[in-house]
Protein backbone atom coordinates (compact mmCIF):
# COMPACT_ATOMS: atom_id res chain seq x y z
CA UNK A 1 0.00 0.00 0.00
CA UNK A 2 1.79 3.34 -0.76
CA UNK A 3 2.72 5.87 1.14
CA UNK A 4 0.14 8.50 1.86
CA UNK A 5 2.31 12.40 1.86
CA UNK A 6 1.79 15.02 3.93
CA UNK A 7 -0.12 16.78 0.83
CA UNK A 8 -2.44 14.14 0.63
CA UNK A 9 -3.48 14.02 4.27
CA UNK A 10 -4.10 17.99 3.65
CA UNK A 11 -6.26 17.56 0.84
CA UNK A 12 -8.33 14.95 2.72
CA UNK A 13 -8.84 17.51 6.01
CA UNK A 14 -10.06 19.90 3.79
CA UNK A 15 -12.42 18.09 2.31
CA UNK A 16 -13.48 17.22 5.42
CA UNK A 17 -14.00 20.53 6.44
CA UNK A 18 -15.49 21.42 3.41
CA UNK A 19 -18.08 18.51 3.68
CA UNK A 20 -18.83 19.94 7.37
CA UNK A 21 -19.20 23.57 6.40
CA UNK A 22 -22.17 21.89 3.44
CA UNK A 23 -23.64 19.70 6.54
CA UNK A 24 -24.25 22.82 8.70
CA UNK A 25 -24.96 25.24 5.64
CA UNK A 26 -22.61 27.92 6.80
CA UNK A 27 -23.02 29.81 3.07
CA UNK A 28 -19.46 29.29 1.89
CA UNK A 29 -18.38 28.40 -1.32
CA UNK A 30 -14.95 26.93 -2.18
CA UNK A 31 -13.72 27.06 -5.77
CA UNK A 32 -10.95 25.62 -6.02
CA UNK A 33 -8.15 24.29 -3.41
CA UNK A 34 -5.13 26.52 -4.20
CA UNK A 35 -1.69 25.91 -2.12
CA UNK A 36 -1.67 29.22 -0.57
CA UNK A 37 -5.66 28.36 0.73
CA UNK A 38 -6.90 27.39 4.17
CA UNK A 39 -9.36 27.26 6.14
CA UNK A 40 -9.12 28.41 10.01
CA UNK A 41 -10.55 28.13 13.58
CA UNK A 42 -10.07 31.64 15.60
CA UNK A 43 -12.34 30.26 18.66
CA UNK A 44 -14.27 29.74 20.36
CA UNK A 45 -11.47 29.09 22.79
CA UNK A 46 -9.32 31.94 22.03
CA UNK A 47 -8.87 35.63 24.23
CA UNK A 48 -9.05 37.98 21.49
CA UNK A 49 -12.32 36.60 20.56
CA UNK A 50 -13.76 38.72 24.01
CA UNK A 51 -15.70 35.31 24.94
CA UNK A 52 -16.37 32.24 23.40
CA UNK A 53 -17.19 33.37 19.95
CA UNK A 54 -15.39 30.96 16.80
CA UNK A 55 -14.83 32.05 13.69
CA UNK A 56 -14.60 30.62 10.53
CA UNK A 57 -11.84 31.83 8.18
CA UNK A 58 -11.09 31.39 5.00
CA UNK A 59 -7.28 32.74 4.33
CA UNK A 60 -5.78 33.11 1.28
CA UNK A 61 -2.15 33.14 2.57
CA UNK A 62 -2.25 36.10 5.21
CA UNK A 63 -5.52 37.47 3.63
CA UNK A 64 -8.82 36.42 5.13
CA UNK A 65 -11.26 35.93 1.75
CA UNK A 66 -14.09 35.10 3.93
CA UNK A 67 -15.67 34.95 7.33
CA UNK A 68 -18.33 33.24 9.09
CA UNK A 69 -18.94 33.89 12.79
CA UNK A 70 -20.91 31.08 14.70
CA UNK A 71 -22.46 32.09 17.85
CA UNK A 72 -24.21 30.15 20.58
CA UNK A 73 -21.42 28.31 22.89
CA UNK A 74 -22.83 30.38 25.69
CA UNK A 75 -26.51 30.04 25.23
CA UNK A 76 -28.42 29.77 28.48
CA UNK A 77 -32.14 30.60 26.99
CA UNK A 78 -32.68 33.73 28.97
CA UNK A 79 -35.65 34.46 27.21
CA UNK A 80 -37.32 30.69 27.56
CA UNK A 81 -36.56 31.42 31.28
CA UNK A 82 -38.00 34.92 31.66
CA UNK A 83 -41.32 33.05 30.87
CA UNK A 84 -41.01 31.00 33.47
CA UNK A 85 -39.96 33.81 36.47
CA UNK A 86 -41.72 36.43 37.70
CA UNK A 87 -41.08 39.62 36.63
CA UNK A 88 -39.13 40.74 39.96
CA UNK A 89 -37.52 36.83 39.82
CA UNK A 90 -35.79 37.91 36.48
CA UNK A 91 -33.88 41.00 37.49
CA UNK A 92 -30.78 39.28 38.64
CA UNK A 93 -30.29 37.36 35.47
CA UNK A 94 -30.32 40.93 33.64
CA UNK A 95 -26.98 41.48 35.31
CA UNK A 96 -25.47 38.31 32.93
CA UNK A 97 -26.51 40.10 29.44
CA UNK A 98 -23.50 42.46 29.35
CA UNK A 99 -22.15 41.25 32.50
CA UNK A 100 -19.45 44.28 32.06
CA UNK A 101 -22.33 46.49 32.86
CA UNK A 102 -24.80 45.15 35.07
CA UNK A 103 -26.52 48.54 36.71
CA UNK A 104 -27.73 49.30 32.83
CA UNK A 105 -29.20 46.46 32.23
CA UNK A 106 -31.02 46.25 35.48
CA UNK A 107 -32.34 49.92 34.61
CA UNK A 108 -33.08 48.42 31.25
CA UNK A 109 -35.14 45.58 32.33
CA UNK A 110 -36.88 47.40 35.00
CA UNK A 111 -37.83 50.38 32.71
CA UNK A 112 -40.11 47.53 30.58
CA UNK A 113 -41.81 46.50 32.97
CA UNK A 114 -42.56 49.89 34.57
CA UNK A 115 -43.95 50.93 30.75
CA UNK A 116 -46.25 47.69 31.26
CA UNK A 117 -47.37 48.74 34.35
CA UNK A 118 -47.91 51.73 33.73
CA UNK A 119 -45.81 53.02 36.54
CA UNK A 120 -44.18 56.35 37.29
CA UNK A 121 -41.13 56.13 39.84
CA UNK A 122 -40.01 59.21 41.87
CA UNK A 123 -37.88 62.37 40.39
CA UNK A 124 -34.98 61.08 42.92
CA UNK A 125 -35.03 57.63 41.53
CA UNK A 126 -34.60 58.80 37.79
CA UNK A 127 -31.84 60.69 38.70
CA UNK A 128 -29.73 58.00 40.69
CA UNK A 129 -30.94 55.40 37.86
CA UNK A 130 -29.20 58.21 34.99
CA UNK A 131 -26.18 58.75 37.62
CA UNK A 132 -25.75 54.45 37.80
CA UNK A 133 -26.24 54.13 33.87
CA UNK A 134 -23.33 56.73 33.07
CA UNK A 135 -20.87 54.99 35.53
CA UNK A 136 -21.62 52.00 33.69
CA UNK A 137 -21.24 53.19 30.78
CA UNK A 138 -17.69 54.77 31.84
CA UNK A 139 -17.02 51.26 33.25
CA UNK A 140 -17.48 49.24 29.98
CA UNK A 141 -15.79 51.74 28.03
CA UNK A 142 -12.58 51.51 30.06
CA UNK A 143 -13.04 47.85 29.23
CA UNK A 144 -12.64 48.35 25.60
CA UNK A 145 -9.85 50.66 25.64
CA UNK A 146 -7.65 48.63 28.20
CA UNK A 147 -8.53 45.47 26.27
CA UNK A 148 -8.54 47.01 22.28
CA UNK A 149 -5.26 48.61 23.74
CA UNK A 150 -3.74 45.32 24.88
CA UNK A 151 -5.08 42.93 21.77
CA UNK A 152 -3.19 44.84 20.23
CA UNK A 153 0.19 45.47 22.30
CA UNK A 154 -0.83 48.28 24.54
CA UNK A 155 -0.34 46.80 28.41
CA UNK A 156 0.38 49.98 29.97
CA UNK A 157 -3.25 51.41 29.33
CA UNK A 158 -5.18 47.84 30.13
CA UNK A 159 -3.42 48.52 33.88
CA UNK A 160 -4.74 51.76 33.94
CA UNK A 161 -8.09 51.86 32.80
CA UNK A 162 -8.60 48.98 35.13
CA UNK A 163 -7.28 50.77 38.29
CA UNK A 164 -10.11 53.30 37.42
CA UNK A 165 -12.64 50.74 37.01
CA UNK A 166 -11.40 49.46 40.64
CA UNK A 167 -12.44 52.41 41.80
CA UNK A 168 -15.81 52.32 40.37
CA UNK A 169 -16.60 49.09 41.83
CA UNK A 170 -15.38 50.68 44.73
CA UNK A 171 -18.26 52.72 44.55
CA UNK A 172 -21.08 49.77 43.36
CA UNK A 173 -20.41 47.77 46.18
CA UNK A 174 -20.62 50.64 48.64
CA UNK A 175 -23.89 51.46 46.83
CA UNK A 176 -25.20 47.82 45.93
CA UNK A 177 -23.57 45.66 48.48
CA UNK A 178 -21.73 43.60 45.45
CA UNK A 179 -19.39 45.06 43.06
CA UNK A 180 -20.08 42.97 39.88
CA UNK A 181 -23.50 41.50 39.53
CA UNK A 182 -25.59 44.20 41.41
CA UNK A 183 -29.28 43.74 41.14
CA UNK A 184 -29.68 46.83 42.47
CA UNK A 185 -33.03 48.36 40.52
CA UNK A 186 -36.50 47.38 41.22
CA UNK A 187 -39.54 47.24 39.62
CA UNK A 188 -40.80 50.74 40.66
CA UNK A 189 -37.39 52.04 42.78
CA UNK A 190 -34.44 50.58 43.70
CA UNK A 191 -32.89 47.92 46.72
CA UNK A 192 -31.67 50.97 48.90
CA UNK A 193 -31.12 54.62 48.68
CA UNK A 194 -28.21 56.82 47.90
CA UNK A 195 -26.19 57.47 51.09
CA UNK A 196 -23.64 60.55 51.28
CA UNK A 197 -20.74 58.27 51.51
CA UNK A 198 -21.55 57.01 48.06
CA UNK A 199 -22.38 60.41 46.95
CA UNK A 200 -19.10 61.60 48.02
CA UNK A 201 -17.43 58.82 46.24
CA UNK A 202 -19.41 59.67 43.10
CA UNK A 203 -18.18 63.56 43.12
CA UNK A 204 -14.33 62.51 43.46
CA UNK A 205 -14.47 60.30 40.60
CA UNK A 206 -16.08 62.43 38.25
CA UNK A 207 -13.35 65.21 39.53
CA UNK A 208 -10.10 62.98 38.76
CA UNK A 209 -11.33 61.06 35.94
CA UNK A 210 -10.73 63.10 33.03
CA UNK A 211 -7.06 63.15 34.05
CA UNK A 212 -6.53 59.63 34.06
CA UNK A 213 -8.42 59.48 30.87
CA UNK A 214 -6.32 62.50 29.17
CA UNK A 215 -3.10 59.94 29.91
CA UNK A 216 -4.32 57.29 28.36
CA UNK A 217 -5.48 59.27 25.35
CA UNK A 218 -1.59 60.72 25.04
CA UNK A 219 -0.64 56.97 25.49
CA UNK A 220 -2.52 55.60 22.56
CA UNK A 221 -3.38 58.90 20.24
CA UNK A 222 0.42 59.28 19.38
CA UNK A 223 1.72 55.93 19.49
CA UNK A 224 2.48 54.59 15.84
CA UNK A 225 1.90 51.20 16.09
CA UNK A 226 -1.60 51.88 17.62
CA UNK A 227 -2.83 54.07 14.92
CA UNK A 228 -1.26 52.10 12.13
CA UNK A 229 -2.89 48.92 13.32
CA UNK A 230 -6.16 50.77 13.93
CA UNK A 231 -6.59 53.02 11.06
CA UNK A 232 -8.76 52.34 7.81
CA UNK A 233 -8.84 48.88 9.33
CA UNK A 234 -12.66 47.22 9.41
CA UNK A 235 -14.39 50.17 7.76
CA UNK A 236 -17.61 49.80 6.90
CA UNK A 237 -20.24 52.55 5.38
CA UNK A 238 -22.80 54.49 6.74
CA UNK A 239 -24.96 52.08 4.48
CA UNK A 240 -24.17 49.06 5.15
CA UNK A 241 -23.97 49.62 9.32
CA UNK A 242 -27.85 50.60 8.76
CA UNK A 243 -28.53 47.77 7.08
CA UNK A 244 -26.92 45.16 9.28
CA UNK A 245 -28.43 46.83 12.41
CA UNK A 246 -25.54 48.15 14.27
CA UNK A 247 -26.18 50.52 16.64
CA UNK A 248 -24.25 52.41 19.42
CA UNK A 249 -20.60 54.07 19.32
CA UNK A 250 -20.13 51.56 16.18
CA UNK A 251 -22.42 52.95 13.85
CA UNK A 252 -21.87 57.07 15.26
CA UNK A 253 -18.11 55.60 14.21
CA UNK A 254 -20.00 56.04 10.25
CA UNK A 255 -21.02 59.31 11.07
CA UNK A 256 -24.32 58.60 12.13
CA UNK A 257 -25.73 60.52 15.10
CA UNK A 258 -28.34 57.82 16.34
CA UNK A 259 -28.49 57.52 20.40
CA UNK A 260 -31.46 56.64 21.91
CA UNK A 261 -30.81 59.58 24.85
CA UNK A 262 -31.44 61.60 22.27
CA UNK A 263 -34.10 59.85 19.80
CA UNK A 264 -36.10 58.32 22.28
CA UNK A 265 -35.25 60.35 25.56
CA UNK A 266 -35.83 57.92 28.86
CA UNK A 267 -35.34 59.04 32.33
CA UNK A 268 -33.95 62.67 32.84
CA UNK A 269 -31.41 62.33 29.50
CA UNK A 270 -33.79 65.21 28.27
CA UNK A 271 -33.17 67.50 31.29
CA UNK A 272 -28.86 67.04 30.52
CA UNK A 273 -26.77 69.29 28.25
CA UNK A 274 -24.49 66.83 26.86
CA UNK A 275 -23.30 66.20 23.26
CA UNK A 276 -22.89 62.67 20.89
CA UNK A 277 -20.18 62.06 19.61
CA UNK A 278 -19.51 61.11 15.29
CA UNK A 279 -17.12 60.26 13.47
CA UNK A 280 -16.48 59.78 9.78
CA UNK A 281 -14.11 56.56 8.54
CA UNK A 282 -16.49 53.49 10.05
CA UNK A 283 -13.00 51.90 11.05
CA UNK A 284 -11.48 50.70 14.39
CA UNK A 285 -10.05 54.16 15.24
CA UNK A 286 -13.33 56.05 14.80
CA UNK A 287 -14.92 53.38 16.91
CA UNK A 288 -12.09 54.40 19.20
CA UNK A 289 -12.89 58.01 19.17
CA UNK A 290 -16.41 57.42 19.90
CA UNK A 291 -16.14 55.77 23.12
CA UNK A 292 -13.01 58.31 24.46
CA UNK A 293 -15.54 61.41 23.48
CA UNK A 294 -18.75 59.29 25.55
CA UNK A 295 -16.67 58.53 28.19
CA UNK A 296 -16.13 62.74 28.22
CA UNK A 297 -20.07 63.58 28.01
CA UNK A 298 -21.00 60.63 30.64
CA UNK A 299 -18.62 62.92 32.88
CA UNK A 300 -20.43 66.20 32.05
CA UNK A 301 -23.85 64.49 32.41
CA UNK A 302 -22.93 63.30 35.90
CA UNK A 303 -21.80 66.69 36.65
CA UNK A 304 -25.12 67.69 36.13
CA UNK A 305 -26.65 64.86 37.60
CA UNK A 306 -25.09 65.02 41.04
CA UNK A 307 -25.20 68.83 41.54
CA UNK A 308 -29.29 68.99 40.95
CA UNK A 309 -30.07 65.74 42.24
CA UNK A 310 -33.14 66.22 44.43
CA UNK A 311 -34.62 64.77 48.08
CA UNK A 312 -37.58 62.26 48.13
CA UNK A 313 -38.78 58.85 48.41
CA UNK A 314 -36.92 56.26 45.81
CA UNK A 315 -39.57 53.97 45.59
CA UNK A 316 -43.78 54.52 43.69
CA UNK A 317 -46.76 54.16 45.97
CA UNK A 318 -48.22 51.20 43.89
CA UNK A 319 -50.00 48.78 45.91
CA UNK A 320 -50.16 45.44 44.23
CA UNK A 321 -47.45 46.70 41.63
CA UNK A 322 -44.76 47.01 44.16
CA UNK A 323 -43.06 45.49 46.51
CA UNK A 324 -43.19 47.20 50.29
CA UNK A 325 -40.40 48.43 52.16
CA UNK A 326 -39.29 45.47 54.48
CA UNK A 327 -39.84 47.88 57.52
CA UNK A 328 -43.38 48.28 56.55
CA UNK A 329 -43.52 44.31 55.94
CA UNK A 330 -42.23 43.85 59.50
CA UNK A 331 -44.76 46.08 60.91
CA UNK A 332 -47.98 45.88 58.97
CA UNK A 333 -50.14 43.86 57.94
CA UNK A 334 -51.37 45.34 54.69
CA UNK A 335 -47.95 45.51 53.49
CA UNK A 336 -47.40 41.66 54.30
CA UNK A 337 -49.97 40.77 52.53
CA UNK A 338 -49.07 42.70 49.68
CA UNK A 339 -45.42 40.99 50.15
CA UNK A 340 -46.54 37.61 50.20
CA UNK A 341 -48.51 37.80 47.26
CA UNK A 342 -46.44 39.66 44.90
CA UNK A 343 -43.90 37.03 45.89
CA UNK A 344 -45.86 33.98 45.53
CA UNK A 345 -47.84 35.42 42.40
CA UNK A 346 -45.89 37.91 41.31
CA UNK A 347 -47.11 41.92 39.23
CA UNK A 348 -49.86 41.09 37.67
CA UNK A 349 -49.51 43.68 34.52
CA UNK A 350 -52.67 44.29 32.07
CA UNK A 351 -53.00 41.98 29.00
CA UNK A 352 -50.65 43.75 26.02
CA UNK A 353 -47.28 44.01 24.59
CA UNK A 354 -44.37 46.84 24.96
CA UNK A 355 -41.04 47.58 23.61
CA UNK A 356 -38.63 49.83 25.68
CA UNK A 357 -34.90 50.26 24.52
CA UNK A 358 -31.99 52.34 26.02
CA UNK A 359 -28.92 53.37 24.85
CA UNK A 360 -26.60 50.55 26.01
CA UNK A 361 -22.91 51.08 26.32
CA UNK A 362 -22.61 48.65 23.59
CA UNK A 363 -25.50 49.82 21.51
CA UNK A 364 -29.40 50.02 21.74
CA UNK A 365 -30.87 47.27 24.58
CA UNK A 366 -33.55 46.51 24.24
CA UNK A 367 -37.15 44.60 26.06
CA UNK A 368 -40.04 43.44 24.28
CA UNK A 369 -42.87 42.31 26.50
CA UNK A 370 -46.16 40.46 25.65
CA UNK A 371 -48.49 40.10 28.66
CA UNK A 372 -51.08 38.03 29.14
CA UNK A 373 -52.25 39.54 32.32
CA UNK A 374 -50.31 36.83 34.31
CA UNK A 375 -47.52 36.82 37.04
CA UNK A 376 -44.83 36.49 34.25
CA UNK A 377 -44.59 36.93 30.94
CA UNK A 378 -46.00 35.15 28.23
CA UNK A 379 -43.20 35.88 26.11
CA UNK A 380 -39.80 38.24 25.90
CA UNK A 381 -37.23 39.41 23.50
CA UNK A 382 -34.44 41.03 24.59
CA UNK A 383 -32.76 43.24 21.75
CA UNK A 384 -28.83 42.85 22.51
CA UNK A 385 -26.26 45.12 20.94
CA UNK A 386 -23.57 42.84 20.82
CA UNK A 387 -25.62 40.07 18.79
CA UNK A 388 -26.69 42.68 16.11
CA UNK A 389 -23.27 44.78 16.09
CA UNK A 390 -21.37 40.89 15.09
CA UNK A 391 -23.35 40.45 12.03
CA UNK A 392 -21.26 43.01 10.70
CA UNK A 393 -18.29 40.73 11.18
CA UNK A 394 -17.80 39.66 7.80
CA UNK A 395 -18.18 42.51 6.30
CA UNK A 396 -15.45 44.36 8.16
CA UNK A 397 -13.33 41.58 8.19
CA UNK A 398 -12.59 40.75 4.15
CA UNK A 399 -9.55 41.31 2.28
CA UNK A 400 -8.13 42.04 5.94
CA UNK A 401 -4.71 40.55 7.37
CA UNK A 402 -5.14 37.90 10.29
CA UNK A 403 -4.04 40.16 13.06
CA UNK A 404 -6.42 42.71 11.93
CA UNK A 405 -9.07 40.40 12.96
CA UNK A 406 -7.67 40.70 16.76
CA UNK A 407 -8.45 44.13 16.06
CA UNK A 408 -11.95 44.42 14.58
CA UNK A 409 -12.99 42.14 17.19
CA UNK A 410 -12.12 44.10 20.05
CA UNK A 411 -13.28 47.43 18.14
CA UNK A 412 -16.80 45.93 17.96
CA UNK A 413 -16.35 45.36 21.71
CA UNK A 414 -18.89 42.35 21.84
CA UNK A 415 -19.93 40.85 25.16
CA UNK A 416 -20.88 36.82 24.35
CA UNK A 417 -23.08 37.19 27.78
CA UNK A 418 -25.45 39.32 25.82
CA UNK A 419 -25.12 37.86 21.93
CA UNK A 420 -26.29 34.33 23.35
CA UNK A 421 -28.98 35.06 25.16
Amino acid sequence: MPATSTLDYRKIRQEKIIKTLVNKDLSIQFEDHLENEMILNMGPQHPATHGVLRLLLKLDGESVMQCVPELGYLHRGYEKLAENCSYHEFIPHTDRLDYLSPLMNNTAYVLAVEKLLGIDVPRRTKFIRTIISELARISSHCLFVGSMGMDIGAVTVFLWTFREREKLYDIFENLTGARFTTSYTRIGGLSQDLNPEVLQMMKDFVEQFPEKLNDCEKLLNSNRIFVERTDGVGAISPEDAISIGMTGPNLRATGIEHDMRRVEPYLLYNEFDFDIPTFTGGDCLARYYVRINEMKQSIKILQQALEKIPEGPIHAFEPKKVLPRKERVYTKMEELIQDFMLINYGTEPPVGEIYHAIEGSKGELGFYIQSKGEGQPWRMKIRSPSFCNLQSLPKLVQNSMISDVVAIIGSIDPIMGEADK
